[in-house]
């Protein structure tokens, strides 16, 4: 696990939850560029930090926070920059300083902690005044980025597949999927999403290189991990690749990739992907097992299936699938992925998932389609960014 926070203090307090202050410090990783990085977090009580104050830095009393760079480098150059080392925060300390500042403790603990972690990566205002500027800008930089992650709705994604289903049905020249594309970017979209199948049924690969000419946004290639599809992608550069399970005869993807039985298979394909400089999500079931092997194969994002809340038959039935959901962004976090979600969302449906904190985007193609045939693309792509507008996350991720 990328970051493990260890409470020692004699006595636990329940302003300072463990789990939250996990996902602070994964936050504030990815706005660094570290989110792959090895952290580990330790509070301790003021008497503890004054013995490693003086034990180490020759002064006496408690400091609000010390940084501890890995003593013994692992063996290879990769395992070195994936451990960065230890922060030891004094809780005390840090509450008195919130005190005086009139602010939430965990709102000084964030501070402390980034100001730990840029002292493992190598910043430090010690060593001369200009040093200390530079550190300066850049705590207050990642804040703001961390703080923007945390408050933002999801971003929309919209697949345009269906755009080229329609055009494949008579064999011609239109609609052009590459025109739709860049009508959803100008009503607001902030990424489009593609699926090169094996079998060519809707998407064409001329769509995906005139695509990737002329898309402004983001660019988001499904596709199955095969080996033709990931040197197809490597040539390509898309920005993103999602690996997706494919059936011949399926009407579209039925459930997510089983990331967990072909570790040894996606590992090679991710790492080819990675090498070629894109980043990789896998589109699993929100399932604990397949999160757990998603960080293992290497993979940055993970792409939540909700097929089956979206299908689910009954208001309980709904509600079971969701909160799976909800926790699964929760552990994604943890695990340091990137957390999307996508697969049957509609207007109906697509409000509670953006509602969840954490999601950073929204892949939906079908129902904006289907929608675009009645009131335009435009319009269908305008309706349901408002309706994630309105069901914007809140402020703080939710508890189970």
């Amino acid at each position: 696990m990328p970051v493990q926070v260890l409470d020692e203090r004699a006595q636990k307090t329940p302003e300072v939850d463990t789990g939250s202050l996990r996902r602070i410090c994964l936050r504030l990783l990815t706005a660094a560029g570290l989110a792959h990085n090895a952290v580990s977090v330790v509070l301790l009580d003021d008497d503890r930090m004054a013995e490693y104050n003086q034990r180490y830095r020759n002064k006496a009393g408690p400091t609000n926070v010390l940084s501890f760079p890995a003593l013994f480098p692992p063996a290879t150059p990769a395992e070195l920059r994936a451990d960065l080392g230890d922060v030891l925060i004094a809780v005390a300390t840090a509450a008195r300083e919130a005190h005086e500042k009139q602010a939430p403790l965990v709102q000084r603990l964030q501070e402390l902690l980034l100001h730990g972690i840029l002292h493992l990566a190598g910043y430090d205002h010690e060593r001369s005044e200009t040093e200390a500027l530079v550190m300066w800008d850049r705590e207050r930089e990642l804040l703001t980025q961390a703080e923007a992650r945390r408050t933002a709705m999801p971003q929309l994604s919209v697949n345009v597949d269906h755009i080229a289903t329609l055009r494949q049905a008579r064999g011609g020249l239109e609609p052009d999927p590459v025109l739709a594309a860049g009508i959803c970017e100008l009503a607001g979209a902030s990424g489009i999403v593609v699926h090169l199948r094996e079998d060519r049924r809707h998407i064409q690969e001329r769509d995906v290189r005139v695509l990737r000419q002329t898309v402004k946004t983001h660019l988001n290639l499904e596709m199955a991990a095969t080996r033709e599809l990931v040197a197809f992608a490597a040539d390509l550069k898309p920005d993103m690749v999602t690996l997706v399970p494919e059936k011949r005869q399926e009407l579209t993807t039925e459930g997510g990739l089983d990331v967990a039985g072909q570790k040894k298979k996606l590992s090679g394909r991710i790492a080819a992907l990675k090498e070629a400089g894109i980043q990789v999500s896998l589109f699993v079931d929100p399932e604990p097992e397949q999160l757990q092997a998603a960080t293992a194969v290497g993979a940055t994002h993970v792409e939540l299936h909700t097929g089956h809340y979206s299908n689910a038959d009954s208001e309980s039935g709904q509600e079971r699938e969701y909160v799976h959901i909800r926790r699964a962004v929760a552990m994604a976090a943890e695990l340091g992925l990137r957390a999307k979600a996508g697969h049957g969302l509609d207007y109906r449906n697509t409000g509670r998932i953006a509602g969840i904190a954490g999601i950073e985007d929204l892949s939906i193609g079908h129902a904006i389609m289907a929608r675009a045939v009645l009131v335009g693309l435009e319009r269908a792509v305008r309706e349901m960014l408002e309706l994630m507008r309105q069901a914007a996350a809140p402020t703080v991720l939710q508890k189970d």
